[in-house]
Formats: C-alpha cells, sequence, structure tokens
C-alpha cells in the first residue's frame, strides 16, 4: 500500500502561483513584457543600417559592440541593484535606455559612425542592467514557495515579448523604419515610468538599517566579488551556464546554415522556431509546477543534459523535418525542466549581494550567448556536423557542472539544495570578524 503525499509535499499548482503573485510582481512582469515587445535594436539594428547606407561589415560591428556593452551591463545592473535598490535600478536604465534609443534615428548617417559606436555600447549597458534589478525583485517579492515559478513566469513574459515582437517590426517598417525605435524607447520610457509608480520603493526601516550599519557593511559590500570567487560551488555553476549559452547558442547560429546546407527549406527552421516558442510560452509554467518539488541539483542537472542531448540530435545522420522537429520538443523541453531552476538559484543569495550574483550570472550566459555563434561557426566551417558532437560533450560537462554547483548541502541528503547564501553568509562573518 503507498502511502499518500503530505499537501506540504505536493507539486504546486499553476493557479495557486498565479494566485499568490503579488501586485507588484504582476506590474513586473508586465513591464518586462512590455519592453520586451518592442526591443527592436538587438534583432533590427543590421537590417537598419543597411537601409541607412551602412555596409554589412560596419553594421555588424556596431551590433557586436551592443552585444559587449549587454555584457557588461549585467555586472553594471547587479552594483546598481545593491547601491541603488532594484527599483531605483529599473527606473534609472529604463529611462537612460529610452533617451539613447530616441537618439539612434538621428545618428544613423555613415558620416557619424563613432558617435553611434558610442552611442550602442551605452545603449546595450543601459538596456541590460535592469535585468539583475528585476530578478532580485521577483525573488524578493514572490512568496519562496513559488519563486522558481516565479522565474518561469519572468521567462514567459519575455518569450511572449519576443515572439510577438516581430510582427510588430514587420508592421512598423511598413509605414516608416525609425518607428522601429520611436516605438522601443517609448515602451521603456513606459516601463520606466510604472517601475516609478507602481513598484515598491525601499522599506524606510531597511533605508535607516542600512545607514546605521554602514560601518559593518562596508566591509562586505566591498568583499561581495570576493566572496562570488571564493565561491566555489558557485563558480562551478557559472561553468554550467557558460557551456550551456554556448550550446543554445547554436540553435540561432549553426542550425539554419547546416539545414540550408542539407537542402532543407527555410520555412523548416522557421518551423522549429515556432514550435519551440510556442511550446516555452504553453507549457513551461506546467512544466514548472511540477519540477518545483525536485532537488533543484535534480532538476538543473537532467534538464541541462537533456536540452543539450536535443541540440545535439540536429547532427544525426540523415536527419528527416520529422526527426528535427522531434528533436526540438527535446532540447524544449529539457530547457522547461532546467531553466527556471537555473535562473532562480543566485537569488538564493543575501540580499545585499543578491544583484552581483544575479548579474554574474546573467553576464557569463550572455558572454557564452555572444561567443558562441563566433566559435560555431568556426567550427561547422572547419568540421561540420562536429559542431553537434561538440554540443554533446560540452553539454555533458554542463550537466555535471551543475550537479556538482547545485548538489545537496549535507551529506544526509536533505531536501535543502546548496545555495550561494551559504558561502556568503560565512564570508561576511568572517569579514566581520576581522579576517
Amino acid at each position: 500500500m503507498s502511502v499518500p503525499k503530505s499537501k506540504d509535499d505536493a507539486a504546486p499548482r499553476v493557479l495557486d502561483a498565479l494566485r499568490a503573485t503579488p501586485r507588484s510582481v504582476r506590474y513586473l512582469l508586465g513591464g518586462v513584457l512590455l519592453n520586451q515587445l518592442a526591443a527592436f535594436v538587438q534583432t533590427f539594428l543590421v537590417l537598419y543600417l543597411t537601409h541607412r547606407g551602412y555596409g554589412v561589415d560596419r553594421a555588424g560591428f556596431l551590433l557586436g559592440a551592443y552585444g559587449v556593452g549587454a555584457v557588461a551591463g549585467t555586472v553594471l545592473g547587479g552594483e546598481l541593484t545593491s547601491r541603488l535598490g532594484s527599483r531605483n535600478t529599473i527606473v534609472t536604465a529604463m529611462c537612460s535606455s529610452a533617451l539613447l534609443v530616441f537618439l539612434i534615428p538621428w545618428l544613423a548617417d555613415p558620416d557619424a559612425y563613432p558617435v553611434l559606436l558610442g552611442l550602442v555600447v551605452l545603449l546595450g549597458l543601459m538596456t541590460q542592467s535592469y535585468r539583475p534589478a528585476a530578478s532580485a525583485l521577483l525573488s524578493e517579492l514572490m512568496p519562496d514557495e513559488f519563486r522558481v515559478m516565479g522565474f518561469s513566469m519572468l521567462r514567459i513574459a519575455m518569450n511572449i515579448g519576443a515572439a510577438a515582437g516581430p510582427l510588430l517590426a514587420a508592421g512598423l517598417i511598413q509605414i516608416n523604419w525609425n518607428l522601429l525605435f520611436w516605438v522601443d524607447g517609448a515602451t521603456a520610457l513606459a516601463y520606466g515610468l510604472l517601475a516609478a509608480f507602481l513598484l515598491p520603493r525601499p522599506a524606510a526601516s531597511a533605508a535607516k538599517d542600512d545607514k546605521a550599519d554602514s560601518g559593518s557593511q562596508a566591509p562586505s559590500q566591498r568583499s561581495a566579488y570576493g566572496v562570488m570567487l571564493r565561491d566555489l560551488r558557485f563558480q562551478l555553476y557559472l561553468g554550467s551556464m557558460l557551456l550551456s549559452a554556448l550550446v543554445y547558442a547554436q540553435f540561432f547560429a549553426a542550425l539554419p546554415v547546416d539545414l540550408e546546407d542539407a537542402g532543407h527549406p527555410t520555412s523548416l527552421y522557421s518551423a522549429v522556431l515556432t514550435v519551440s516558442s510556442a511550446m516555452l510560452i504553453s507549457f513551461e509554467l506546467a512544466v514548472t509546477a511540477r519540477v518545483s518539488r525536485w532537488r533543484a541539483s535534480t532538476a538543473a542537472t537532467v534538464g541541462t543534459f537533456v536540452y543539450c542531448l536535443g541540440i545535439a540530435g540536429f547532427g544525426l545522420p540523415g536527419s528527416v523535418p520529422v526527426l528535427i522537429l522531434f528533436t526540438t520538443v527535446v532540447s524544449v523541453c529539457g530547457l522547461m525542466v532546467s531553466g527556471p531552476t537555473l535562473w532562480a538559484h543566485p537569488a538564493k543569495a543575501p540580499e545585499h549581494v543578491r544583484g552581483r550574483y544575479i548579474a554574474a550570472s546573467q553576464a557569463v550566459f550572455g558572454l557564452g550567448s555572444a561567443v558562441g555563434p563566433a566559435l560555431g561557426m568556426l567550427v561547422w566551417t572547419r568540421y561540420g556536423d562536429a559542431v553537434w558532437v561538440a554540443c554533446a560533450v560540452l553539454g555533458t560537462v554542463a550537466a555535471v557542472l551543475a550537479l556538482a554547483g547545485l548538489r545537496p548541502s549535507d551529506e544526509t541528503g536533505t531536501d535543502k539544495d546548496a545555495g550561494p547564501e551559504e558561502s556568503a553568509v560565512s564570508e561576511e562573518s568572517a569579514v566581520a570578524g576581522g579576517n
């Protein structure tokens, strides 16, 4: 006779998570969706600049410069979150990026290339700096038992915006290319205003405590990056995120050229993108509800391995459209299992260093996403389908690193999984004790 699960052991239901979501989190997610819906710079900058008379090489370099600024922006966002608070960081980042986006049509003439180069670096810096703040605020406001599901909601909001955005862009281009950036800037400004008026301000009592404890807090603030460097498990987690990002990038880099080289129509790649987006939007929250009672290390390891195995499956010999769509389903299933857990993991850090931990995670993933396409195309042009073998190897290593970085924190096998808060708290104690 089987023993029924207790209420506490049951997997949370999607409706329970939605009901438990605070109003301020709903505003936060709505702002993310609004901003992502019109996030046109990274997607359409090259096409826009070639339309304005730029060569493909210079336009591509500008897009790369934007990517460099975006990677640095996540680090800046973590620092601003720790110093200004999540709400103030979101307001600052969104209002600044709105102003910079508005300027693109005025500075897109080829003669203004040096000025535009500096502008897109600053734009990438400010646009991405809101993300650590949004993640930190989500972690702070969402009930603990629904924290991972909260990050799933955040991912869904971004995916909906990313899926609907190109449709909106297609209509705007038919009217005027400049509308891309005017609408982008308007939505960023709207998100900034929404954050200013609707997101919670830092508690006055917390601010007083911070001011009163400024002498003791200063050493721990200065040592925050040292804490991360000495946090071995967090470094293993970051390694898993980096390798996962390198594999993830091949979905958008090596896959389309490989399909074209194999003689498949462009419509097949469009179908792959459609299937992946539809699955993430439709099923991720339900999958997360089931997975949220697993150990974090189990979800991260199994999901990462299955996801990367699915990506590697694109290189199976004699791949036909049905097999390609099947491997897409497999990879997205793995992504839904591991994604929310991996992205929620840094939010376990103590509040005063949480922004920096989240920023480090997002910066490492952004770095892998930026470097991955170049590395993938280099391997593909020289060794062909060996790029998919490389994905299988990197994915296996990423899964092992996820297991080591998020493994249970004791030897007795309790339900608690390792979190960055343990090392951060111990390091803070050492600093306070004059280490």
